[in-house]
């Protein structure tokens, strides 16, 4: 049982790291670009631009 115990606890650290890491990228990327190139959506032009010419 003490087994099960070890693998809860590297679990959870695992888990604590992943969201460490998630925050830190978080934070990272806001800071590095714009509200304006985050909220784009360059694909949708293209796909938009693209359904024009055949249409």
């Amino acid at each position: 049982m003490q087994t099960w115990n070890y693998i809860e606890y590297i679990a959870w650290g695992l888990s604590a790291l992943l969201g460490l890491y998630l925050v830190v990228d978080w934070l990272r990327t806001d800071t590095t670009y714009s509200e304006d190139v985050l909220t784009s959506s360059r694909e949708g032009e293209l796909e938009a631009i693209t359904e024009e010419h055949k249409g």
